[in-house]
This record gives C-alpha cells, sequence and structure tokens, in this order.
C-alpha cells in the first residue's frame, strides 16, 4: 500500500477568492475524488487552522492499493480536472509518497 501526502500554501487571493474560500473549494474537489478513481483506497483533506508561519493551509492524505494505483491516479481524468486550479491557487508544494 502506498501513502501519498501532499500539503500546500496557498496564495492570498486567486480565482477571485480569498485563501479561506479556496482552501474549502480545493478540499471540496479532492474528496469528491473518492470513489472515482480505482486503487484509490482512502482520501483525506485537513485544512490547518493554527495559521503559523511554518504551517501548510491545506493537506491531502490519500492511501492507495500500489505504486501503479498512484502512477494512474495522476493521470486520470478527474484528477487532471482539479490540478489547475490548485497549481494556480498554490504558492508552495511539497509532498511525501512512501509504502506502508
Amino acid at each position: 500500500m502506498i501513502k501519498h501526502i501532499v500539503m500546500w500554501r496557498l496564495k492570498d487571493s486567486v480565482h477571485g477568492n480569498d485563501r479561506a474560500t479556496n482552501a474549502r473549494l480545493i478540499k471540496d474537489m479532492l474528496e469528491a475524488l473518492q470513489g472515482r478513481i480505482p486503487g484509490l483506497l482512502k482520501i483525506e483533506v485537513g485544512m490547518d487552522y493554527s495559521a503559523t508561519e511554518t504551517s501548510a493551509d491545506l493537506v491531502l492524505v490519500s492511501e492507495f492499493e500500489s505504486r501503479a494505483a498512484l502512477d494512474a491516479y495522476q493521470i486520470h481524468d478527474a484528477h487532471k480536472a482539479v490540478v489547475p486550479f490548485i497549481k494556480e491557487a498554490a504558492s508552495e508544494r511539497r509532498l511525501v509518497d512512501y509504502e506502508i
């Protein structure tokens, strides 16, 4: 099994929305992927409340059956549909993929 964890810091304003609105929209978009992509076992999106200098605004914690399932997720149309919105809203992105 593979864990795929991504954290984003968001820009103050983009897409005509403030940071908090974009965080909620991204959370909804990512959570809507559950059940739509083969091999994606679990998806959880958390919004930071601490708002510290070192915190990210959003975290995605997802689990996949295998590395092949994670690779397929990356190119799946449902995932690719949300990527442009997130890329434009994000000022920074960090990720970790590991086997469990």
